[in-house]
């Protein structure tokens, strides 16, 4: 007996809305595992007697393989399938977010971030493949949208959850736990996911209004290589989704990894504090991220282009972020917390839409690559922005971090309006209609 509710009405409540909400769940526990070193990162610098600087690249360790990981994964993704393409990776990354609880030192903390790194690569590329094969076009940056809750619903459980682990059995239950939980979600995963043409959960209605909003997936996916993938950066468009991902992911990865520490260092919180309030600007987060895939299918539904939704949300979200600065200077670090809650507000807006490029512009089939591409290069841009942050709060303060995160988010929004004129255009709209192909791109 199926828990999931088969559609009664395609255009209601269905299906395709419980997978979209299974991905959620699942990056929710990726993330877990990932703030787990956030968490405990206080405790573990005063432990092991690590720097600024050597935090910072703990941190840039995973971003470096997790970064790497995405330029492998996208056509294996593509060639054995979502589901299996999932279950073998959160099998990995829950192993190797357990194994962070034997870890020593500098040097030992910086393999396990790189191993669990590159394990969790798969995630958001597969998650987005999933969303490519199960929704039509109008609905995907809301299903974008509900995914990327996961990391915001993640950092908002982390701090209760994993600090209250850590006060009641130590750091080590942190990393534990989280792994643990991940294995258990691969039961629903293996038991209920397959594509959509042959989902024996799904009614008909639904189906068709999945098959009927999409292209194809019947095509030979195992075709997709990276040397297919790495031909379409002759194309501006390609060049200016992956120029704004480098520069869009810093200001996000710097509160996942940095916002405890930041907390301790430069507002004096201890562990009770940091389990008690860092979950709210990552609720904000969350907020974010649903109200930028609502609001540009709102726009779709108004009658306004894709290009125009999606460019129109992604500069409300960039303009907002410079206008939370003073977060660095203000006093109160309460107001500080609600002031970067509002630039995790603002950062998830636009990521929901930004993040809906690759499935926007590129069929179902070569997703998952085109996402690897895609991920790889904002994991690079985070891992050179959290490691800048470890020496510069060292050798100075956090504030010009904070500028950073402003001027960052501008520059991601400048890159789209300069180097993408239309959004669609080697995706849907150069498609002829029903034919669920690409049409020749040069």
């Amino acid at each position: 007996m199926s828990i999931f509710p088969a559609s009664r009405s395609g255009r209601g409540w269905g299906l395709r809305w419980w997978i979209a909400i299974l991905l959620c769940l699942i990056t929710t526990i990726n993330y877990l595992d990932r703030q787990a070193l956030a968490i405990a990162g206080p405790m573990l610098i005063r432990e092991f007697e690590l720097s600024n600087t050597e935090f910072g690249l703990i941190n840039s360790a995973f971003l470096l393989t997790y970064a790497l990981g995405h330029l492998v994964v996208g056509p294996l993704i593509d060639r054995f399938g979502t589901r299996r393409a999932f279950s073998w990776a959160v099998l990995a990354w829950s192993i190797a977010g357990m194994a962070h609880a034997a870890g020593r030192g500098f040097l030992g903390f910086l393999g396990l971030r790189a191993l669990l790194g590159i394990t969790e690569a798969t995630n958001f590329p597969a998650a987005v493949k999933a969303v490519a094969e199960w929704f039509p076009e109008a609905e995907r940056s809301l299903a974008v949208g509900i995914v990327t809750v996961g990391p915001g619903l993640g950092a908002v459980i982390a701090p209760p959850l994993l600090g209250g682990l850590i006060l009641l059995g130590g750091w080590h239950a942190a990393f534990l736990v989280p792994g643990a939980i991940g294995l258990a979600w691969l039961w629903l995963w293996h038991r209920y996911y397959s594509l959509p043409e042959a989902n024996p959960h799904l009614g008909e209605e639904e189906r068709r209004l999945i098959l009927g909003g999409r292209e194809s997936t019947s095509a030979d996916s195992a075709a997709t290589s990276w040397r297919t993938v790495l031909g379409y950066l002759r194309h501006r468009e390609v060049w200016g989704m992956v120029l704004s991902r480098f520069a869009n992911d810093g200001g996000f990865y710097f509160f996942v990894a940095w916002l405890p520490t930041y907390l301790d260092q430069a507002r004096g919180f201890d562990i009770v504090q940091i389990a008690a309030f860092v979950w709210v600007p990552f609720l904000a987060a969350d907020a974010g991220s649903l109200a930028g895939g609502w609001a540009s299918r709102q726009l779709m539904m108004r009658g306004w282009s894709l290009d125009r939704a999606r460019k129109t949300v992604i500069w409300a979200g960039a303009l907002l972020v410079p206008l939370t600065l003073p977060a660095a200077v203000v006093d109160s670090a309460y107001l500080a917390l609600a002031l970067i809650g509002l630039a995790m507000f603002a950062i998830q807006l636009k990521a929901a839409n930004l993040f809906s490029l690759p499935i926007d512009l590129f069929p179902a089939a070569q997703a998952a690559s085109i996402w690897g591409l895609f991920g790889a290069v904002g994991a690079f841009g985070g891992m050179a922005f959290v490691a800048a942050v470890g020496w510069i709060s060292q050798h100075f303060s956090y504030a010009p971090v904070f500028w950073a995160v402003g001027i960052t988010q501008l520059l991601s929004a400048l890159f789209i309006s300069w180097l993408v004129p239309r959004i669609g255009q080697l995706g849907t709209a150069d498609r002829a209609p029903g034919s669920g192909s690409i049409r020749a791109l040069d």
